[in-house]
């Protein structure tokens, strides 16, 4: 399974038999998107910066909210949670999806701003892939989101949604998320790829490029 960070908090995630892209982004994010193509899409909820399905090509599935789909012979389960922490008060819900691809099973928290409840944590059980907002301001910031990979206990966690030089928006740095997670010398990579062969024994970080 082959892992790209397109930026903000999209991903292309490539299997052996699917395809899926997570949270597609408007162009006025300041991201260059391009047309990637998907078999799948998963919206965490529905802002410009998330649910720009039109940007995907190659007509995918795509998925909006909590529920127990199989596509492509891929596993996936959203799970709700909510968009801050007053149970969606301010900013309403979120959906955070847990994928089965290649025997990897991967997180995608989308905007989640708030701990996991327990009930949350046993729906996410097994992680081995989490992609994990840590830029507060409208998601978890770098505390909370140490706080929820201690919770899942993943065996990769890739920081999404934070400051780049190319969002046009204020958000906080990864270094502050690095820093809270005792994660030093961490260099950016394209892509990663992952097998269950391969898999670190503990939880390792690793930070993605975005394509400029």
């Amino acid at each position: 399974m082959e892992i790209s960070w397109l930026g903000h908090s999209c991903f292309k995630i490539k299997g052996s038999q699917a395809t899926v892209i997570t949270d597609p982004y408007s162009p006025e994010l300041g991201y260059k998107l391009g047309k990637p193509t998907a078999s799948v899409v998963t919206v965490s909820h529905q802002h410009p910066g998330h649910s720009y399905v039109e940007g995907v090509g190659g007509e995918p599935r795509v998925l909006k909210g909590p529920g127990e789909y199989e596509i492509s012979g891929v596993l996936i389960t959203g799970i709700a949670t909510f968009h801050d922490g007053e149970k969606g008060e301010k900013r309403g819900k979120n959906t955070a999806y847990h994928m089965e691809i290649d025997e990897i099973s991967v997180c995608h928290l989308g905007d989640l701003g708030h701990v996991l409840s327990v009930e949350q944590v046993e729906e996410l059980d097994n992680v081995d892939v989490l992609l994990l907002p840590v830029g507060g301001v409208s998601t978890i910031n770098a505390p909370v989101a140490a706080e929820v990979v201690r919770q899942l206990e993943p065996k990769v966690v890739i920081p999404m949604h934070y400051q780049t030089p190319a969002l046009k928006k204020e958000l906080e740095s990864v270094e502050r998320f690095l820093k809270e997670i005792g994660a030093k010398d961490v260099a950016p990579q394209p892509k990663l790829t992952v097998s269950k062969s391969n898999l670190p024994e503990t939880t390792q970080v690793f930070l993605l490029d975005y394509p400029q």
